[in-house]
């Protein structure tokens, strides 16, 4: 019968374990503000409301507000939420509460943008389950993004609570 021997993790690594997990959830929220402002500041070009364009008007979420507004005014709002949610999610280390509103409105952006998967034309190459270089790769990033979102939620309405439950709170500023 085969045994493993028990390595041991190199002190160096095991005495920063827990700095590795305060900078990853760090960079787990503040990458997503990042994206987010930074894509959202995008939305107010020309260029990225046509990037945006085959996704607007393939999804039920967007598609009806062309019958009110152009292309542009459709980016911009979008632009808006984007930009608003990533400082509410920035404002965690003064404000739980903005950072729960900022990362439940994360966590349906996410959502929404996972439908194009479903909804936008030519996202799923003839030969399924393959998914085309744009938009479909592109697109599947969100997944990640989703998970860090729910990962801020939780964290921020813990935090919120005063971490009532008694569980361990990685409080990451």
């Amino acid at each position: 019968m085969a045994t493993t021997r028990n390595r041991a993790v190199p002190p160096i690594l095991s005495r920063n374990s827990q700095n590795f997990e305060n900078a990853g959830l760090f960079l787990m929220r503040y990458g997503i503000v990042l994206i987010l402002l930074w894509i959202g500041l995008l939305k107010f070009t020309a260029a990225e409301a046509q990037g945006i364009q085959p996704f607007v008007e393939n999804s039920p979420f967007f598609s009806w507000m062309l019958n009110f507004m152009s292309l542009q005014g459709v980016s911009n709002l979008v632009g808006v939420i984007e930009v608003t949610t990533a400082v509410l999610m920035a404002l965690r280390r003064w404000s739980p509460f903005a950072s729960v509103i900022g990362s439940a409105m994360a966590v349906i952006t996410f959502l929404i943008t996972l439908s194009f998967l479903l909804t936008t034309p030519k996202v799923v190459e003839p030969a399924f389950p393959a998914l085309s270089a744009l938009p479909g790769q592109f697109l599947t990033k969100d997944i990640l993004l989703l998970g860090g979102a729910l990962w801020s939620l939780g964290e921020s309405l813990r935090a919120l609570n005063g971490n009532r439950n008694g569980t361990r709170s990685v409080i990451v500023d």
